[in-house]
């Protein structure tokens, strides 16, 4: 899998390698392989040459095929380029403005009087003295690289400079001096680190514009869907690999974003990350083992500003690289990030964040208080684990719907002929399966056969797209197992959200606003989404989708010294919420694991009838 990636050929992996998925399926074509004994693949398969590439070693030189079923496509990734909400931040908004424009990474243009007799101070407490003059800063620094250079830089540009300077907690450093007025060439990045995908925004540090955006899979997958089974790899393997494939990863955006659009590397100035605590841990080089073990305690959760090459990161070699605070092992900084884009700290009304993903993230609060907790929820959201299932890619299916005389349609990113089905696709579909009566409330399929429901292997399962419609010339189904996985991760998240309301003494309908953020959140059908019990009970003019908000978030920080500050504000004042060691938690998730809940007292507005669900 290893040889495979490094030569741009992505495999399919939710095991990290541990050959219990089944998803890196080979064909072998030529050549000898010593193979690992399987219960993943039938016989016919095996006499047809199938391997799994995650338990196969080459003897020499072989030649194999990747079936479509197996392979990786472009996705849809979530950039979230314009930032709807972004606009208003810094600028006025219905009378209000959000922070003040205070970028990290500033350019300030110099004319600095020569010395004389009659001022002989020296080149560098000069140079202090002209920006001091510019602009109040009473504490700076400046690194001696900087200062082998500036007696010449001075002198040879006739004492006309742009010094570039960067926040360095409460200190402003001298990053930079170059020759004449270079300020309309300032720029960073902002990235969205996450388990699953890695996206990058390109901005402009003068004008506060997005100037592009690109985003990729997160080459750690190879190692492990979920951010546990990467931390058992880095405890085996050490964590190296982890940290080259997010390094690579974000080096090959930026390279992407400034070939794209004509900007030099050397200006470049800075980045933002944000990311969950794992990812940051693996981008910085820090030990994740402790994440996972009681008392689950990280490395750190408020790295300081560095010099991004010190991680390999390819921008100015003196640019600046801030990650983001996390709240805890398991809410990170994409959350205080989300916490700040959506305004929750200073919400006035009760509101609550939810990010859906592999592991997801609840936060509950306003201006007075926080408070948040995460749920394991699995890879089921993101098209993993699943039998048909894919990320949402070209080809993936996003929307399903089963009509009363039981057809079905759907529809395909890229409106390409389907090869699996995507998160929002899965939730559809369950939603339609209970609607339609497929299904009963504890998600198990009706025994009677028919022209979609069959057995096969000794489980029914659900066709949902014949052999001769797929791109992958099979059936594509959802088993009886892959809707146990969907209800499983989806009573994670409600079971989340039912203990932090019940711990507050608080109802449902107490919640005056709910945001629902992450890539996958921007695709999701929200009645589908209550339907199965995913969200709560509430008007749906409630739910918001706010898209990617770890990025957006990272961006207001580039923008704002005030907004960083608030980053460090919200990780300081949110209280975490541990699931883990609640007594009640796997009550909470054994009631969720139903359509849409054991207690429908919950779901007052869903109308419960034999064939299933319908919206009032």
């Amino acid at each position: 899998m290893e040889v495979a990636t490094q030569a741009g050929v992505y495999i399919n992996s939710v095991c990290g390698g541990d050959g219990i998925c089944g998803k890196c399926r080979l064909i072998l074509k030529e050549g000898a392989v010593k193979v690992e004994p399987t219960t993943l693949l039938t016989r016919d398969e095996i006499k047809k040459g199938y391997v799994l590439a995650c338990q196969t070693k080459a003897e020499g030189d072989i030649v194999v095929e990747v079936p479509p079923e197996s392979r990786e496509e472009k996705g849809k990734i979530l950039v979230d380029k314009d930032a709807r909400r972004f606009r208003g931040l810094y600028a006025p908004l219905k009378g209000k403005v959000y922070f003040k424009y205070d970028p990290l990474v500033q350019k300030m243009y110099l004319e600095l009087s020569p010395p004389g007799l009659q001022d002989n101070l020296a080149d560098h407490p000069r140079l202090y003295r002209q920006i001091r003059r510019q602009r109040k800063i009473p504490i700076m620094q400046t690194g001696l690289k900087i200062m082998k250079t500036l007696p010449r830089t001075l002198r040879e540009n006739k004492w006309k400079v742009t010094a570039t300077l960067g926040i360095r907690g409460e200190t402003v450093e001298v990053i930079q001096v170059e020759g004449g007025d270079t300020t309309k060439k300032n720029y960073a990045v902002a990235v969205d680190v996450g388990t699953c995908t890695v996206v990058a925004h390109l901005v402009n540090l003068n004008t506060a514009e997005t100037v592009d955006a690109e985003a990729t899979y997160n080459s750690q997958r190879i190692y492990g869907e979920e951010v546990t089974r990467r931390i058992i790899y880095a405890e085996q393997s050490g964590p190296d690999k982890l940290k080259q494939a997010v390094v690579g990863d974000i080096n090959n955006l930026i390279t992407a974003l400034i070939l794209k659009n004509d900007v030099k590397l050397n200006d470049v100035m800075a980045l933002v990350c944000a990311g969950n605590t794992t990812m940051v841990h693996f981008l910085l080089g820090l030990d994740p083992a402790r994440i996972r073990k009681e008392p689950y305690i990280p490395a750190c959760t408020s790295p300081p500003p560095i010099r991004a090459a010190e991680v390999g990161i390819k921008i100015n070699p003196r640019g600046l690289l801030y990650c983001l605070p996390s709240i805890a092992s398991w809410v990170g900084a994409d959350v205080t990030a989300g916490i700040l884009a959506t305004g929750l700290y200073e919400a006035e009304e009760l509101t609550m964040l939810i990010d859906i993903g592999t592991n997801g993230e609840i936060v509950i609060g306003n201006k007075d208080w926080m408070i948040c907790c995460s749920a394991s929820a699995g890879p089921a959201f993101e098209g993993s684990g699943v039998t048909c299932g894919m990320r949402a890619a070209e080809g993936a299916i996003e929307k399903v719907n089963i009509t009363k005389e039981r057809e079905v349609s759907y529809t395909t990113i890229g409106n390409t002929k389907p090869r699996g089905i995507c998160g929002s696709g899965l939730i559809d579909l369950v939603a339609e399966l209970f609607t339609s009566g497929f299904i009963d409330r504890s998600g198990r399929l009706n025994s009677y056969k028919g022209k979609r429901v069959r057995e096969r292997n000794g489980e029914l399962e659900f066709v949902l797209i014949s052999a001769d419609q797929s791109a992958t010339g099979e059936d594509l189904v959802i088993t009886q197992p892959d809707i146990d996985s969907l209800i499983r991760a989806k009573a994670a998240i409600f079971a989340a959200i039912n203990i932090l309301i019940g711990s507050l003494n608080l109802e449902f309908e107490d919640i005056g606003k709910i945001y629902l953020a992450g890539g996958f959140g921007n695709y999701l059908d929200r009645e589908k989404a209550l339907t199965i019990g995913l969200i709560p009970d509430l008007s749906l003019e409630k739910v918001q989708f706010v898209g990617n908000t770890s990025v957006m978030g990272a961006k207001m920080a580039l923008f704002s010294r005030e907004a960083l500050e608030v980053c460090y504000e919200i990780s300081r004042k949110i209280t975490y919420y541990d699931l883990i060691t609640h007594p009640n938690y796997m009550d909470e998730f054994m009631s969720a694991k139903f359509l849409p809940h054991t207690d429908l007292d919950k779901f007052p507005h869903l109308c419960i009838g034999t064939a299933g669900t319908s919206q009032r």
